[in-house]
C-alpha cells in the first residue's frame, strides 16, 4: 500500500519565522488519520505560541478518541480557545495572539471524513482529478467570494484578504456554536485525498494550478514539495503549509464466471465452492420429463385469465372512467441552478446581511420551490432589479420562514404570481421597497402556540405603506474631507 498522509511547511521567501505548524499521524487507536493546519497571528512570538498551543492541546484531547467524531472535534477547538486565552492573560507579548486552524479526521475504515474549521485556512476534496473547496474562509473577502461578488483572482489580490473574522483565542466562549465552527462530514472514497493548507498557498496559487499539482503522479511527499515550490515561485509572501490526506484502499474486483464449454449435456460439472477447483465431470444419466401436467396447467391458468380481463371490461365500460385515471399527477421539477445558488447563499451567511446582485441572479428568477429561511436573523437587499416569479404549476411561497427565525427583513425585491408572496412565522417579517405583482396573499404569518395550555393575548398590529415609488433611506454619503 502506498503512504497515506503527509504534511510540509516552509517558512516562504519574505517571513523569516513560521507561525505555521501541522499534524499528520494516526491517531492512538488507529482509527482516524489526524491531519490538521494551524496558522498563527499575533506578531513574531505570539502566532507562533498560539499555533504551537493549539496543536498541543489537540493531540492530546484526541490521544484517547471517545464518543461523537464532530462534538469531540469541538471539544479540541474550545480546549484550545480557552488555553490560549489564559496564555494572552498572563504574557503581555502574547496579548494580541490567536490562531485559525482547520482539522479533519479521515476513517479510512469506513469510507468517512470529518472536519471542524476556524479562520482562513482551507480544506479540500480532491475527487476524479476534480478539486473541491470543502471549507468557507472566515473573512470579508472569503465571503465576497464565496458568493461570487469576486473572482478568485480578485480574491487573492484584494488589500483585505488577510483579514479574518474569526479565530481560535478571539472569544471567550466558542461553545457549541455552529454560527462560530464550520463543521462537517462526508464520504471518504477510495481514491479520494483531502487537501489542508494555510493561505501563504492559496494566496500565491490558484484553485486549477493546485488541482494539477495534487492530481499529478508522484508521492504525497512530492506533491507537498511541489504546491510550497509554487507558491514560492510566486513570491511566497507568507508561510506555507500543506498536508494531504489519500484514502488508499484497493477497489474490489470481481472475476468473471467463464462459460463451461465441450459438456455433455448430460453432464454435471462439480466445483469446491471454497477453492473453485472441479474434480472434473460427473456422469449423470438425466431421464425425461413428463411435460403433460405442465401443459395442462399453464391452460388453465390462461382460460382464468381470459375470463377476468373480460368481466373487467365489461365492469369499467358500463360504469364510465375511473376516478384514479382522472386524477393529474402534478410533475414535480428540479430546482433550476439559481435557485440552488441561492439557497446555498442563504445557508452560508455568516453576517446579517446579504446582498443579491442582478449581475448574479439575472431576472426573472424563477422559483419551483420555496426559499426556506433558517437564519436567526437576515436581511435580504436586492442589488438592482431582482425579480421573483412562480414556476407554472408551483402553488406555494416565494420565501418560507422556519420557527428558527426571529427577523426577516426583504429589502427591495419584486414578487409575481405568487399564491403566496411570503410565509412568515410570529411576526418575523419586516418589508421595505416590496413589489407583489399578482399574489392573491402577499403574506402569511403563522403563529407557534403550546399545544393543551390555556392561552392569553393579542395579535399585535401590524401596519404596511404602499408607495408609488420606492423609499430611500440611504442617501448618497457626503465625503467630510472635501
Amino acid at each position: 500500500m502506498t503512504e497515506q498522509f503527509f504534511g510540509l511547511t516552509d517558512s516562504g521567501r519574505q517571513r523569516k519565522n513560521n507561525e505555521d505548524t501541522f499534524i499528520a499521524e494516526l491517531s492512538a487507536n488507529d482509527q482516524f488519520i489526524i491531519a490538521c493546519v494551524i496558522d498563527g497571528v499575533g506578531g513574531y512570538a505570539g502566532g507562533e505560541v498560539a499555533a504551537a498551543i493549539a496543536r498541543e492541546v489537540i493531540l492530546k484531547r484526541l490521544e484517547k478518541p471517545s464518543g461523537e467524531i464532530i462534538p469531540m472535534m469541538l471539544d479540541c477547538f474550545n480546549l484550545a480557545n480557552q488555553k490560549i486565552l489564559q496564555e494572552k492573560q498572563t504574557s503581555k507579548e502574547h496579548a494580541h495572539m490567536e490562531c485559525v486552524c482547520t482539522l479533519a479526521l479521515a476513517d479510512i475504515q469506513n469510507n468517512q471524513f470529518y472536519f471542524a474549521h476556524v479562520g482562513d485556512t482551507r480544506l479540500y476534496l480532491v475527487r476524479d482529478n476534480s478539486l473541491v473547496k470543502i471549507s468557507h474562509d472566515q473573512s470579508f473577502v472569503g465571503f465576497l467570494e464565496d458568493s461570487g461578488r469576486l473572482t478568485e483572482e480578485e480574491a487573492m489580490k484584494h488589500p483585505k484578504r488577510n483579514e479574518i473574522s474569526k479565530a481560535l483565542g478571539l472569544d471567550k466562549h466558542l461553545g457549541d456554536d455552529k454560527e462560530y465552527v464550520e463543521t462537517g462530514q462526508s464520504p471518504f472514497l477510495t481514491g479520494d485525498m483531502l487537501l489542508l493548507c494555510s493561505d501563504g498557498l492559496t494566496d500565491m496559487v490558484d484553485s486549477k494550478a493546485i488541482g494539477a499539482i495534487v492530481s499529478s503522479g508522484g508521492t504525497l511527499r512530492d506533491k507537498c514539495r511541489q504546491l510550497i515550490d509554487a507558491a514560492n515561485q510566486n513570491g511566497g509572501a507568507d508561510n506555507i503549509t500543506a498536508v494531504l490526506v489519500q484514502n488508499n484502499k484497493e477497489k474490489l474486483q470481481f472475476d468473471t464466471a467463464k462459460p463451461i464449454t465441450n459438456v455433455n449435456k448430460n453432464t454435471i460439472v462439480k466445483t469446491n465452492p471454497l477453492t473453485g477447483e472441479s474434480p472434473g465431470p460427473v456422469e449423470h444419466q438425466v431421464k425425461p420429463k413428463n411435460k403433460t401436467g405442465l401443459v395442462t396447467i399453464l391452460f388453465v391458468l390462461m382460460l382464468v385469465f381470459l375470463v377476468a380481463s373480460i368481466y373487467e371490461y365489461l365492469r369499467n365500460k358500463d360504469d364510465g372512467p375511473s376516478q384514479q385515471s382522472q386524477i393529474a399527477v402534478p410533475a414535480v421539477r428540479p430546482k433550476n441552478k439559481q435557485e440552488i445558488k441561492l439557497q446555498q447563499a442563504i445557508d452560508r451567511a455568516k453576517g446579517h446581511i446579504l446582498i443579491l446582485s442582478d449581475t448574479s441572479y439575472t431576472a426573472p428568477l424563477v422559483i419551483s420551490a420555496a426559499i426556506q429561511i433558517n437564519n436567526d436573523s437576515l436581511t435580504i437587499k436586492a442589488k438592482g432589479k431582482i425579480v421573483f416569479q412562480s414556476d407554472s404549476g408551483y402553488t406555494g411561497p416565494a420565501f418560507q420562514l422556519t420557527a428558527k427565525c426571529k427577523n426577516l427583513v426583504l429589502d427591495s425585491i419584486s414578487m409575481v404570481n405568487f399564491r403566496v408572496g411570503v410565509a412568515s412565522v410570529n411576526n418575523a417579517l419586516a418589508l421595505k421597497n416590496i413589489r407583489f405583482t399578482n399574489c392573491p396573499v402577499q403574506i402569511e404569518n403563522a403563529y407557534t402556540i403550546p399545544d393543551k395550555k390555556y392561552i392569553s393575548g393579542k395579535l399585535p398590529i401590524v401596519i404596511f405603506k404602499a408607495d408609488s415609488v420606492p423609499v430611500n433611506k440611504n442617501p448618497v454619503p457626503v465625503n467630510k474631507k472635501k
